[in-house]
This record gives structure tokens, sequence and C-alpha cells, in this order.
């Protein structure tokens, strides 16, 4: 018996793009767009030249996309179709993918507190040092021990900017030079992601205007797009103590990283830790 041959992944993504556009064609009646119901329909949901009328696209090459056809698309007809069919912005960036195309980069929204869920995780991380940061690097949480660790003050705000201007953080960094590069690799490489974001430019600029390193660095037009760290502190209390640090992105929040940091094995960081933390609630207790 002859084996079947496997799709190509290009022919996977056409099959799961034409059965994902009519599923999601299936669920919607004619009164849910504001179209009249007319003629008798053999199949529930819209039909192809309804969405191509909604879309404002042509109904043959609609339906050649549903087909799964090899044709040309852009960002603006998948937009037009996406709310031709009241997807939500998972399906948007869904349709995206299996189009061959990269989703657009949501919105940043308003600045608001993490939640009650959040803030629970950041705490029972203790005395590991944990925080939230957002699309721009600033601190949106931070736990206790990422402030008595790492000497965040009321004054920082931003990653970035605490990295190149606090310094007491510098003075405290065992590999401060020597990861520098890899921090402005990092953050150009999360600037590109937002190229109409006039946030970033402003970041850019003042920390170019206050900051010799970083205006040595920024030049470079290095990138990186690592999602762990190992971060050396030697702190005045406890002496000195290594991290790895993880960034994982929150997918309620486009953007934004907890960033939890673990102590590494081997370097007694674990023991320091629990004894700095257990120094510091029981002189906040007293």
């Amino acid at each position: 018996m002859a084996s079947q041959t496997p799709a190509s992944a290009p022919g996977r993504r056409r099959e799961e793009l034409r059965d994902f556009l009519r599923t999601r064609r299936a669920r919607l009646a004619p009164a849910d767009v504001g179209m009249p119901d007319v003629g008798r329909r053999r199949t529930p949901g819209l039909r192809r030249e309804e969405v191509a009328v909604l879309a404002g696209v042509g109904v043959s090459w609609y339906t050649w996309l549903e087909q799964g056809r090899d044709i040309k698309v852009s960002g603006d007809v998948l937009d037009a179709i996406a709310r031709a069919l009241r997807l939500d912005r998972p399906e948007r960036e869904h349709l995206y993918l299996l189009a061959g195309l990269n989703p657009p980069q949501a919105e940043a929204g308003p600045a608001v507190p993490i939640t009650p869920e959040l803030q629970r995780v950041l705490d029972a991380w203790s005395p590991r040092p944990a925080y939230v940061r957002d699309r721009h690097w600033n601190f949106v949480a931070i736990n206790n021990a990422a402030r008595e660790v790492f000497g965040y003050g009321d004054i920082d705000h931003n990653c970035l900017v605490t990295y190149f201007t606090n310094v007491r953080y510098r003075s405290m960094h065992t590999h401060w030079a020597a990861a520098a590069p890899d921090v402005v690799a990092r953050f150009r490489a999360d600037a590109a992601r937002y190229p109409d974001d006039p946030e970033f430019d402003r970041i850019i600029e003042d920390l170019l205007a206050v900051s010799p390193e970083f205006a040595e660095l920024w030049p470079r037009h290095e990138v990186s797009a690592g999602a762990q760290a190992v971060k050396g502190i030697r702190h005045p209390d406890a002496g000195e103590m290594v991290f790895e640090g993880t960034l994982l992105p929150l997918a309620d929040r486009p953007g934004h990283h907890l960033v939890l940091h673990n102590p590494r094995p081997g370097t007694g960081t674990q023991e320091r830790l629990e004894r700095l933390m257990a120094r510091r609630d029981l002189a906040a207790a007293g």
C-alpha cells in the first residue's frame, strides 16, 4: 500500500485557513450583520458572496481565499474580512498567521493596575525577586524582594533607565559592563516591534542625552531576543548572589512580561537570599 505524502507546511496552513473561514462564516446569520435573509440556505451561516460584500472584496477573490488557493493577501484586506466575520482579537491574529502575514502589534492600552491574581503570583514568588514590566520596560509592579535585592527605589520606573542611570544598581551589578550590550540589544529588538510608538523614541533620546555608555552602545544596532538572562548582584548586606531571570509574556496584556528571578544553583544565593529577606521581615515586624 502506497504511503500518503504529508502535506507541506504552506499546504496545511491553507487547509487551516479554509476551515477557519468556513466555520467563522457558518456561525453568523444575516441578521447578525444587518443583512436581509433572502432565499433558502442549504447550510447555516453567511454565504461567501455576503462576506465578500461586507468586506468590500470581489466574490471570486474571497472564494479563492476560502478555498485555500495560493493568492496574495494584504493586511488591509484581512482586516476587512475580520470585521465582516466579527472576529475578536485572537481570531484576527490567527487569520493573519494562517494567511502568512505577521499579525499587527496590539495597541498600547491605558496603564491599569495588575489583577489581584497576578499580584498574588508576585507575592508568592517572594523571597525571590519578581516584577511585571510593560512593552516600554516600565515597571508595572514589583515585589518586595526585587526592591531589596536589586536596589529599586521609588524613583525607578523603567528597567532600561534604571540600568543606565541608577548608581546604586550599577555598583551592585557584578557584570554591568559585560551585560550592557545585550540589554541595549534586547530593548532595540522590542522597540522594533512598535515602529509607530513615540514613547520608545522619547526613552531613547533621554538616555542618549544622559548616559555616555548608552550613547556608545545604541548606534551599534545590535539586536537580541533572549528570554533568559543571568544577573549577578553584590548586595551590601547579603554578599554576592546570582540569579537566573526568565521573561514570561502575559497573554491578556500585550507587550507585558512577568520577570521571575531564581537563585542559581551552586552559588549559595538561595541561602543568602533567605537570610536577607528574613532579616528584613523581622525588621519590618519590629
